[in-house]
């Protein structure tokens, strides 16, 4: 009979248990489980709802079942439906019938809700821990290339040439946003809703305070109903990582464009790529292929996780069921993503002569031309039209900007001097732009010196938040 099966007069169908279960992807919430029903056992030993020696017989039982789930020897059954009624009849099978006392003041919907509470908050310090990880691996490569010349690009056009750091910096401000979203979700994700029973609360005297304390939980949800069916929590996160593949995927497209010969910008090491089982001289940027990939089933887990909660009146509902699966998935996969990207980055070797020699074959130049002539007085739509005229010439002649003599130049106006070929040469049309977020040298210096302080304190965040939750009931 199951735990709950008082009331009925006939067994489940075997295809409703099946389909109903869900302990083939919540078993992973043991270790949270058992910690959280350590907690609510010590609470109600000390509050007196049950004799504290039945309470430390519950204790020592839980901790038995956990190390046999960690040695591999527990065996999980779709008949006890969940991980939270697999782990009590565990205990019941280890304890006797006093482990049923372990229910007392409490209900599957604020006990899975807490579970999740406890796995998504480590889970948000490991990633942003990761995300650091990635983050310091694009400084590194930033410190390396603040004299390298890039084409900077707008409609997959050349436009203005750029440091090839002060791109880099560009996805590091990214993720530093990225980052600074998860560990503001962590606010709202360590909050504590046991205590708040099926949706009205309980007729025990507990203390939820307490318990809070010992899950190191920063308060505890003020109302049962929504304690039950909040999966806020569970949404932010969705949606943070969603924004955070955005960005990785961004920068995978950007590998992969850059291996190709046509760019040829840059080689990632062979440890991150993979060859062709017919075209034996192909070197495949599969891991950012696959980064970029994946970034579409993160997106679904976030619609998935809307649209389950768009219909659903208070409190608690089966539909919750499926708030998991995506919740996992993505965690996996961000992690992974993460755990790939830091070294991928490190050891990416970056074709300096290549960038540079893009640069002079194109016309990213050309703004800097009609700043010139708006500097010695022109307005800039007549400059802008004149420049127009000089590229076009350029592009018939099949020649560029740095190419034309200074008669040639006189031709489209006389106020070109000698000193037009100094404003035109790239490293000066790059520091020229010597404005706070521009991309002269010393202005990506200044950004990568604010990143390094910056990641000083996202690192403060990791070690205080993983000490802060570090439990030490099991």
């Amino acid at each position: 009979m199951k735990l709950w099966g008082g009331r009925f007069t006939k067994a489940t169908d075997k295809l409703v248990e099946e389909y109903t279960a869900s302990i083939q992807f919540d078993q992973q919430l043991w270790k949270e489980d058992i910690t959280g029903s350590l907690a609510h056992v010590a609470m109600l030993g000390k509050c007196g709802i049950i004799p504290e020696d039945e309470a430390a017989v519950i204790a020592e039982g839980l901790k038995q079942v956990a190390a046999k789930i960690e040695a591999g020897a527990a065996e999980f059954t779709v008949a006890n439906e969940d991980v939270h009624m697999n782990v009590e009849k565990m205990l019941l099978d280890l304890v006797g019938p006093v482990g049923g006392k372990l229910h007392t003041g409490r209900s599957r919907n604020d006990q899975v809700a807490t579970d999740m509470h406890l796995y998504l908050r480590s889970r948000v310090v490991q990633l942003v821990e990761l995300t650091v990880n990635v983050q310091e691996a694009l400084l590194a490569q930033a410190e390396d290339n603040t004299d390298t010349l890039l084409p900077g690009y707008t409609h997959l056009q050349r436009a203005q040439p750029v440091l090839f750091a002060h791109h880099l910096m560009a996805y590091y401000s990214m993720l530093q946003r990225d980052a600074e979203r998860l560990m503001d979700s962590f606010k709202r994700i360590n909050v504590l809703p046991l205590g708040a029973g099926a949706l009205a609360g309980t007729t025990f005297s507990i203390d939820r305070e307490y318990v809070a304390q010992l899950l190191r939980f920063d308060g505890v949800y003020t109302n049962s109903m929504d304690a039950v069916s909040d999966r806020d929590f569970i949404v932010e996160f969705l949606s943070a990582s969603s924004l955070m593949m955005a960005h990785l995927s961004r920068l995978c497209e950007e590998f992969v464009l850059w291996m190709s010969n046509e760019f040829n910008f840059v080689e990632l090491d062979d440890a991150f790529c993979t060859g062709s089982s017919i075209m034996p001289q192909k070197k495949n940027p599969d891991v950012a292929e696959l980064v970029r990939g994946k970034t579409g089933r993160v997106y679904g887990n976030l619609m998935g996780m809307l649209t389950v909660l768009k219909g659903l009146p208070l409190a608690y509902n089966k539909d919750m069921q499926e708030d998991k699966e995506g919740m996992f998935d993505t965690v996996a996969t961000l992690h992974g993503a993460l755990s790939l990207f830091a070294p991928m980055i490190r050891t990416m070797k970056v074709r300096k002569e290549n960038m540079r020699q893009a640069v002079a074959e194109d016309f990213s130049n050309a703004t800097d031309l009609a700043d010139y002539l708006v500097n010695k007085g022109m307005p800039f739509r007549q400059a802008h039209e004149v420049v127009g005229r000089s590229v076009l010439y350029c592009i018939e002649n099949q020649k560029y900007l740095l190419d034309l003599t200074l008669e040639e130049f006189k031709e489209f106006s006389g106020l070109f001097e000698d000193d037009i070929y100094a404003a035109l040469d790239p490293v000066q049309v790059v520091n020229a732009r010597n404005v706070l977020g521009g991309t002269a040298k010393v202005q990506v210096e200044k950004q990568i010196a604010a990143a390094t302080s910056q990641l000083v304190q996202t690192k403060d965040w990791v070690e205080q938040h993983g000490s802060k939750i570090k439990i030490d009931l099991l």
